[in-house]
């Protein structure tokens, strides 16, 4: 019997292009917006009206970094472990030069949080009503500033000191801290013998625990009533050298100054402007892609929250959607929507598509984690006009399963992909890439087992399908990575599942996908 290998086919997806200002492209989006700009750069430079929130240290760090950020910062000299080679780090040419942006420190939008407040919040003892005192220190701020001021910004900008991360987040280990007993006991029981604070903490406040206890989720959820797109950084993430251990070193690893420009600058630009800072060229027209998640909502165990993220790949923008709540768990251990929930989730995507564009979509691709019933694709195929084909891909992470090599142990190349047959393939996102000379990774890659489940008209050829799914892993607009692991459509569901199932983002039924990264 021979080996089942030799009738597989090994096959390259080409490396996708990225359209920058000029019709120029390139495969690297440092390298189009060092060479071009960005796909719509404005003839004129414009000023962004920022709003910052921090503590009155952290305003200070902000407020000198974004002075860097103006101007040239390079890339270190390699030490002296290093190969000479650093190909994958890129000099930041200043945001006005790159972006077209400018930002201006003497005109910032500064809100202070009192230090100690945000100290004493985030140590009482029951974590959900810490994290939530703390996001309140915070967006309180922002709605004075709407309330009270005429002047607009264009985006928030959350400076957190490193005790926030730490103590504000799921599953946080504050033991050693001195906590304090707030409204509730540790476990959710209200506290009713106060009477002293009677008028003064509002008891009723249980919603609390509709949210997970996670600083930066409750923030986007938060945001999306007030309609403010936001970016959240560490104090250590632009000032480490201020932030020493007792040996003398950072007390965290952060990425050298120009890749932190690059990235907290591309945030910038997707937060504020109308369209992204590049796009994919070699697009197929009238194509989405919509990404299918679900989600578990806090202290609900029974229930779960749909979210879709669809992108349209000839604007680069996404559009979020908030599906149904419900039991959607099955006896096979995956999550599948009812009819009338997955016929109205893919409606809304249909008619969404045909107000941007004045018609529907050729091709409706849905990503999703898991399979899809028989049940829930009926009803996508019934909420789709006649003219759309829509096509069912289940897109799966591995983990050992399926190992290439090249040249006997080095990591393949990005683009590998195995055939198993017409309709599944294993997929490398991630792998060496040779313009760099380098494969960014710790371990040898895994590959994304990718499965042409069903289709309503003629199934697209498998190469096809995983050729845009690598052009759907370089349109990140949170960073300027040369490229993801996962597409955008799994890998921001996730994110936007995260925020959608908080109980302070009800009723956000559709929102730009800037509202939640």
């Amino acid at each position: 019997m021979g080996d089942p290998c030799d009738e597989m086919e090994i096959a390259y997806i080409d490396e996708p292009e990225l359209a920058f200002q000029y019709g120029q492209t390139n495969d690297h989006p440092k390298d189009g917006l060092f060479l071009y700009g960005p796909h719509k750069k404005r003839s004129r430079s414009k000023e962004l009206s920022v709003g910052v929130v921090g503590t009155k240290e952290g305003l200070g760090i902000f407020r000198n970094w974004a002075i860097k950020l103006g101007g040239f910062i390079a890339v270190p000299p390699p030490q002296k472990k290093e190969k000479k080679n650093r190909l994958h780090l890129s000099n930041f040419p200043g945001i006005e030069e790159t972006f077209g942006l400018i930002i201006s420190p003497a005109d910032f939008v500064e809100r202070k949080v009192d230090y100690n407040q945000l100290d004493i919040a985030t140590k009482i003892l029951n974590q959900h009503e810490a994290v939530r005192k703390a996001v309140d220190l915070y967006v309180s701020e922002i709605e004075w500033h709407d309330k009270n001021e005429e002047k607009s910004v264009d985006v928030w900008i959350f400076i957190l000191p490193e005790f926030i991360f730490e103590r504000c987040k799921p599953l946080a280990k504050r033991a050693g801290l001195d906590l304090q007993k707030g409204s509730f006991g540790k476990k959710q029981k209200k506290r009713t013998d106060l009477p002293l604070f009677a008028g003064i903490i509002d008891q009723s406040d249980e919603d609390i625990f509709e949210d997970v206890p996670d600083f930066h989720r409750q923030v986007k959820a938060r945001l999306l009533k007030l309609g403010h797109t936001s970016q959240i950084i560490r104090e250590t993430s632009l000032a480490p050298e201020k932030f020493l251990n007792k040996a003398g070193y950072p007390i965290r690893n952060v990425q050298e100054p120009a890749t932190v420009a690059w990235n907290i600058a591309t945030g910038l630009y997707y937060k504020t402007q109308h369209e992204p800072p590049w796009k994919l060229t070699n697009v197929r027209p009238s194509v989405c892609y919509m990404g299918l998640v679900f989600k578990q909502i806090p202290n609900h165990p029974r229930e779960h929250v749909c979210c879709a993220a669809q992108m349209f790949l000839n604007e680069g923008d996404a559009v979020v959607f908030r599906g149904a709540n419900g039991p959607w768990k099955t006896n096979d251990y995956e999550y599948h929507l009812k009819a009338p929930e997955a016929k109205k989730l893919v409606s809304k995507v249909i008619s969404t598509f045909r107000e941007k564009h004045g018609h529907n979509p050729k091709e409706l691709f849905i990503h999703g984690k898991s399979g899809f019933s028989n049940e829930e694709w009926e009803a996508f195929v019934k909420a789709t006009p006649k003219e759309t084909n829509i096509i069912a891909v289940r897109i799966k992470t591995t983990n050992g399963e399926a190992k290439l090599f090249r040249n006997g142990d080095y990591p393949v190349i990005r683009g590998t992909a195995m055939m198993i047959d017409d309709c599944n393939a294993y997929l490398w996102a991630n792998g060496y890439i040779p313009r760099m000379d380098t494969y960014i990774g710790p371990e040898t890659p895994n590959p994304l087992f990718v499965t042409v489940m069903r289709s309503s008209g003629d199934t697209p050829n498998i190469k096809t399908v995983l050729g845009d799914i690598m052009g759907l892993t370089k349109i990140n607009y949170n960073a300027c990575n040369y490229s993801d692991g996962l597409p955008v459509t799994i890998r921001f569901a996730n994110k936007v599942g995260e925020v959608l199932t908080m109980g302070s983002a009800k009723d956000s039924e559709k929102q730009p996908l800037k509202f939640y990264i």
